[in-house]
């Protein structure tokens, strides 16, 4: 059992919620531990690329919190990359259903959102892994690139299971490219096809490999 005394603002009530979110509560924390939880290790300039709008003293101080917590560790990493990085400990790790339940509880305030909010294409894998299913899982494997935000992503099938990572693949079956909330309402079900394409999803290949994952509409 970790009990910490740092140097956080306390809620100072003898409760196990409150005494998780004075370690977790203050703002940036709980995405400082999304982006080690999508990303794995993660240098600092990782990090403050993928939190856009977190002064870079603001992301130090924390780091150096949720360190003292037992939540992050620093350690050096070898070459090639031969740099400081950030990862969650085992304790952070914990956290992971939190976070990926916030992500679906979240997912239903996602349309009145400003669409012109910083985005990036890997934090898709919230709404991938909620939504997306392998319909033909004896099929051959399926490819989706994904052009939506700074960095493409890949969404594919593996061994029946539907899964998303950063980077991209030579020849996949199907892009989708376009503004992210056209994206997000064809992956989550909130669109069909045809209404994210009338939003600006572009969407070039084999239409009957996107249909094999993504689930039935909702709306038009």
């Amino acid at each position: 059992m970790v009990w910490y005394a740092g140097a956080m603002r306390s809620y100072g009530q003898f409760c196990s919620v409150a005494r998780a979110l004075d370690v977790i509560g203050d703002r940036w924390n709980l995405l400082i531990v999304r982006e080690l939880m999508l990303r794995g290790q993660c240098r600092y300039t990782d990090l403050r690329a993928g939190l856009p709008g977190i002064a870079t003293n603001l992301l130090a101080d924390r780091l150096r919190e949720l360190e003292q917590a037992g939540v992050v560790e620093r350690r050096d990493a070898p070459p090639p990359i031969a740099t400081t990085v950030f990862e969650l400990t085992e304790r952070g790790r914990k956290l992971e259903p939190v976070i990926r339940e916030l992500g679906r509880w979240g997912i239903e305030l996602m349309p009145d959102t400003d669409p012109r909010l910083a985005f990036r294409s890997y934090w898709l894998e919230f709404p991938v892994g909620l939504y997306l299913t392998d319909r033909r899982p004896d099929a051959p494997p399926i490819t989706i690139e994904v052009r939506v935000g700074e960095d493409p992503m890949v969404i594919e099938t593996v061994d029946g299971e539907v899964r998303s990572h950063p980077g991209s693949v030579a020849d996949p079956d199907v892009v989708l490219g376009g503004p992210a909330p056209a994206l997000l309402g064809l992956v989550t079900g909130k669109l069909s096809l045809a209404g994210a394409r009338n939003r600006g999803l572009r969407v070039e290949g084999d239409l009957e490999a996107l249909g094999r994952v993504l689930p039935d509409p909702v709306a038009s």
